[in-house]
């Protein structure tokens, strides 16, 4: 039976209630061929290339399949194929959604072995993202382009809970396709990042007649009004509750995380890109610290914890957790970190750095299964305080320092742009290890992620997606300018390093 309705989680009524809005009269405009930049040294980019060539006897059909039906990325290299890809392959597409004959989106799991559904038919803007990559990478933008359409409809839509409404131009976190539409649902909204994710993503697809449409363009300035509204802070930095990152529960992140900032960054400079000038000339404003503190932030010696002495090697560093007004959150986040170095928000040194130390800390970041979400986990009265004894988040499970597949096409993009697939090559070793054995776990638990995790959902979508992508990168490294921007030396600053303290 086909689909009558399409709900944003978040939003008062669905697509079938609402003005049909010709969206997808964009698709049917003559597409730009735009030639992507590599933002990694070249010498990396022969290294990952060399011997790779097309199969004799197989082409690529004008339509972005090989006459065989077999994925793209899988049709250009000379070397076989891992048997995971078509695994792969056919777990992503069983995962997709169709809206009025179009795909819209995959969704969160497909997961035959439990009864418990939760939320994991929905399908998640922020965990999309992976699938879309797999799909551009792979020659088929339509359901990237349908689903950015989609978003920016349900964005324009009244979004509730209960009796609070939202901003105008907050984007769903997630949507939901209802054969029988009820009249009478009020949706919850779930996460909110969705509105980055959506303008990094639009970019990505790198067609300008799509970028281009007014509701594209009204839709990206909505976000940024949402975003760069003026308001009693300090920072030019976007604040944020705890729970409201990819950790979507209660683990003391809150403020000013790396994740974020790190996103709001690449959002901003993308949406700088496809923005066209309007002459509204409206300029968004913000506090700014003085730059002759001596402590700014105000924190103190004695609030570094043991363990960074021992955690930090000689050669090496990182971005930490969470920057604010005598409080700094000294955990290493793997998203927060791989995503400065896929902006540019960290420089060249700084992102060998990061890398470096990775390195050095496998056996504490990556372990049997790439990749920790974070390090250290929390545990004993501070878990406890932090957490308020949540029973899913005990010490190296889910988001206390679970590990999580999904973070490899984050570290496999991060190790090509800085020149180093080794590494990327090491993590996906050990994805093909095992990850289809254990049916495509959400996360794994455990000091060295050994373990399925204990509320793990089978068949992730994202962590399907992500072991995708993963190889197509490393198969073909061109595609890294699809997730990479170069480094914008006209808006960097000039860093001076304290000579007394690693680089953090």
């Amino acid at each position: 039976m086909e689909p009558l309705g399409l709900r944003a989680v978040g939003s008062h009524c669905s697509l079938s209630e609402m003005d049909d809005l010709d969206l997808t009269r964009a698709l049917d405009k003559p597409r730009l061929k735009i030639e992507r930049k590599r933002s990694f040294d070249e010498r990396s980019m022969s290294e990952l290339s060399a011997g790779y060539g097309r199969h004799d006897g197989v082409h690529d059909s004008p339509r972005g399949r090989s006459v065989l039906d077999t994925p793209l990325s899988s049709a250009r290299n000379c070397f076989e194929p891992h048997p995971m890809m078509a695994e792969a392959w056919e777990a992503l597409r069983r995962s997709m959604v169709f809206f009025r004959g179009h795909p819209v989106g995959t969704l969160a799991a497909v997961d035959n072995t439990t009864d418990e559904v939760l939320n994991y038919d929905q399908v998640f803007v922020r965990d999309f993202v992976p699938s879309a990559l797999a799909f551009l990478m792979n020659g088929e933008s339509d359901i990237v382009k349908h689903f950015l359409l989609k978003t920016l409809q349900l964005q324009d839509s009244e979004k509730r809970v209960d009796r609070f409404k939202f901003g105008k131009g907050v984007m769903p976190a997630s949507f939901k396709i209802l054969v029988k539409p009820p009249s009478d649902e009020w949706p919850l909204l779930t996460q909110g990042s969705g509105g980055l994710f959506f303008s990094v993503l639009t970019k990505s697809t790198g067609d300008l007649t799509l970028s281009e449409t007014p509701e594209c363009q009204k839709g990206i300035k909505l976000i940024l009004s949402l975003c760069l509204a003026e308001v009693f802070d300090t920072f030019p930095t976007l604040l944020c509750a705890d729970g409201c990152s990819m950790i979507d529960r209660r683990m003391g992140v809150y403020g000013y995380p790396i994740e974020i900032q790190a996103l709001f960054y690449m959002a901003l400079r993308c949406a700088l890109s496809m923005l066209k000038p309007d002459g509204d000339g409206r300029e968004y404003k913000t506090e700014e610290y003085s730059h002759t503190a001596v402590t700014r932030f105000n924190v103190m010696p004695d609030s570094i914890p043991d363990w960074v002495f021992d955690f930090m090697p000689l050669r090496g560093g990182y971005f930490v957790g969470n920057v604010g007004p005598a409080h700094m959150d000294f955990r290493w986040f793997a998203l927060g970190n791989c995503v400065s170095i896929l902006s540019s928000l960290a420089t060249p040194d700084q992102s060998m750095a990061i890398m470096d130390l990775l390195e050095h800390r496998w056996a504490e970041l990556v372990g049997e299964m790439p990749l920790k979400i974070c390090y250290p986990c929390l545990e004993g009265h501070e878990w406890r305080i932090i957490t308020g004894c949540d029973p899913k988040n005990t010490r190296w499970s889910y988001h206390n320092g679970g590990s999580w597949p999904v973070l490899l096409w984050q570290l496999t993009a991060a190790c090509i742009k800085t020149g180093r697939p080794q590494i990327a090559r090491r993590a996906v070793d050990l994805i093909e290890s095992r990850l289809h054995r254990d049916c495509w776990p959400e996360y794994y638990d455990g000091k060295l992620g050994r373990s399925v995790g204990k509320q793990a959902r089978k068949y992730q979508t994202w962590s399907i997606a992500g072991y995708l992508v993963a190889k197509m990168l490393l198969e073909d490294p061109s595609h890294i300018g699809m997730i990479s921007l170069e480094e914008d030396k006209l808006m960097k600053p000039v860093i001076k390093r304290s000579a007394s303290w690693p680089q953090l």
